[in-house]
């Protein structure tokens, strides 16, 4: 396999061009006290503008995001973005995570360290893992695919490729959002290959569908009961990132302040943080992940994936089954919380933990408790 270096070394004249064109936005109206009733509201994004614009430090956080160690590596003809911590113990474990929408690599910068070199945070040496965090085709500044095709089933092909390629013939995987798509199709088709996979966000479904409500507890139907509200309400971007996602890319892709409004609110609706997305994340971070989607221009590739996974009939994949030892973070605030049941019916169940807090963006939110529950998995599956 083949890789070069790479240096995130973003050109003085692209953030030029964003100080000018966050000075040059053009806000829209609103309804008197509509708050988010309406999608993101307009006097949070006036003032994240304005942060981005007058106090917001690219270079930074570009200069920290350079101590990681990372290249680029050919897989399938395309240039891949990887991530890749050696871990610090006996025998680390090859981890691969990957990220999903809208996030991206720097969503774990916070449990990097807690999963390669537990011991220096508090952990068992024993517990280590060597990560591995590509971004997928499309996304950062990983390159994106220029012909159809590139669904969730076709990443995780590229991921054992991709694996192979550094030396690792077996390995352990973990995803949420996409990334649990993606690490449920490596666990459900490269079994001889995959140690165990882990999840933060499960997809299942009852294996009788008939009989999916019989035994539920009251905490299984309220989890439903959100799921069905955010099928009604939270999933109009799914339709367009999935039926027309060029149409969606132009205005994205040249209006940072719309690319803002696009992402925030899905931070603010998918996080456990009761409406003030600043109890949870700072504004740095926030616009830290925005930018990986505004600099590499990667916004409109990255929404293919809804669109090529759903023509390809796998938004959601419901047609696996995975056998290889499977571990589940169930978080009170996560988009899809199906009863265990359901999992148990699709995965070889061996960890399932709940959390008493924490949402979508467990790396982001609950650090600890996701490094817990993924440590806490893999332990027996050691030797």
């Amino acid at each position: 396999m083949e890789t070069r270096p790479f240096t995130i070394d973003i050109p003085e004249t692209v953030l030029q061009d964003l100080q000018e064109r966050l000075a040059r936005t053009r806000f829209p109206g609103e309804i008197a006290g509509a708050d988010w009733g309406y999608g993101t509201d307009l006097s949070y994004l006036r003032d994240l503008v304005t942060f981005w614009k007058d106090s917001y430090d690219w270079r930074q956080h570009e200069t920290r995001l350079n101590q990681l160690n990372q290249f680029e590596a050919r897989v399938d003809d395309l240039w891949v973005h990887v991530v890749h911590e050696k871990g610090t113990g006996p025998a680390p474990m090859p981890l691969c995570i990957t990220h999903g929408w809208p996030g991206s690599f720097v969503e774990f910068e916070q449990i990097l360290g807690p999963l390669t070199d537990p011991a220096a945070h508090g952990g068992d040496p024993a517990d280590a893992f060597d990560v591995i965090l590509p971004s997928m085709p499309g996304y950062g500044f990983s390159e994106a695919a220029t012909t159809p095709g590139m669904d969730c089933e076709k990443i995780a092909d590229m991921w054992v490729k991709l694996m192979r390629g550094l030396g690792y013939d077996h390995f352990a995987a973990q995803g949420g959002d996409w990334g649990a798509m993606v690490t449920g199709m490596l666990g459900s088709k490269y079994p001889e290959e995959l140690i165990g996979i882990h999840l933060n966000m499960v997809v299942a479904f009852p294996g009788d569908p008939a009989k999916a409500l019989e035994g539920l507890s009251p905490e299984d139907m309220a989890a439903l009961g959100d799921l069905d509200h955010f099928q009604k309400q939270e999933t109009g971007y799914q339709q367009i990132q999935g039926t027309k996602p060029q149409t969606l890319a132009y205005g994205l892709n040249d209006s940072p302040a719309g690319l803002a409004g696009w992402i925030i609110e899905k931070f603010r609706t998918w996080s456990d943080c009761d409406g003030d997305l600043e109890s949870v994340y700072t504004k740095d971070q926030l616009l830290t992940n925005i930018m990986l989607y505004w600099l590499p221009e990667s916004i409109g590739s990255s929404v293919h994936l809804y669109c090529e996974s759903m023509r390809a009939g796998k938004f959601p994949p419901t047609d696996y089954r995975v056998e290889v030892p499977t571990g589940a973070a169930i978080f009170p605030q996560e988009i899809i919380r199906p009863p265990r049941a359901w999992i148990e019916d699709t995965y070889n169940l061996q960890h399932y933990r709940t959390f008493d807090k924490g949402g979508h963006f467990a790396a982001m939110e609950q650090p600890a408790a996701l490094v817990e529950s993924i440590r806490d998995h893999f332990r027996p599956l050691r030797g």
